[in-house]
């Protein structure tokens, strides 16, 4: 039985990995935490399988491991805050320089004015956005209801249409 179980996580795993890993990114921001963190998701899911009810759909339970170890994560690092590390850049060589930096600056922009909206509205950006789940996933996710994923996404799409707007 329990071979059956590690099977499954296993499987679980080479799905999920990446999608959480992405997830995880754009709530902190950080690629390194981020691998941590979704590290941490895949243990507490390992340690907590046999909870797992697979009448729920398994990204979503993946999904709500996955908020709130990053949450847990940001209250970490406003408690102890570090001085991060330049970013590095690595180029494109089918574009110029110049489109290049372009496009770097624009992600720039978009990935700090996702990062500053207020937590739960991030959240729903990025799962709607780069995740594609719909608003009844959310919900599941972030333990609320369609309606109050439909409210967070109005707002912060109009403020990231306000923050963006000389891009637009």
């Amino acid at each position: 039985m329990a071979n059956q179980a590690d099977a499954a996580f296993e499987k679980a795993l080479a799905q999920y990995r990446r999608p959480v890993l992405n997830f995880v990114y754009r709530l902190i921001g950080d690629a390194t935490e981020a691998e941590d963190v979704a590290q941490e998701v895949f243990v507490r899911a390992y340690r907590h399988w046999g909870e797992y009810d697979p009448r729920r759909k398994l990204s979503t339970w993946l999904f709500a491991l996955a908020r709130n170890a990053a949450i847990d994560r940001l209250r970490h690092r406003e408690r102890h805050p570090t001085e991060p590390l330049p970013n590095v850049i690595i180029a494109n060589p089918a574009r110029g320089p110049a489109a290049e930096a372009q496009a770097h600056e624009i992600g720039e922009r978009i990935a700090a004015a996702i990062a500053a909206l207020p937590e739960e509205q991030r959240t729903t950006v990025v799962l709607v956005e780069y995740h594609g789940l719909s608003h009844a996933e959310i919900a599941e996710v972030m333990g609320g209801s369609e309606k109050s994923v439909e409210s967070r996404l109005y707002r912060a799409r109009r403020a990231l249409r306000e923050t963006l707007k000389d891009l637009l």
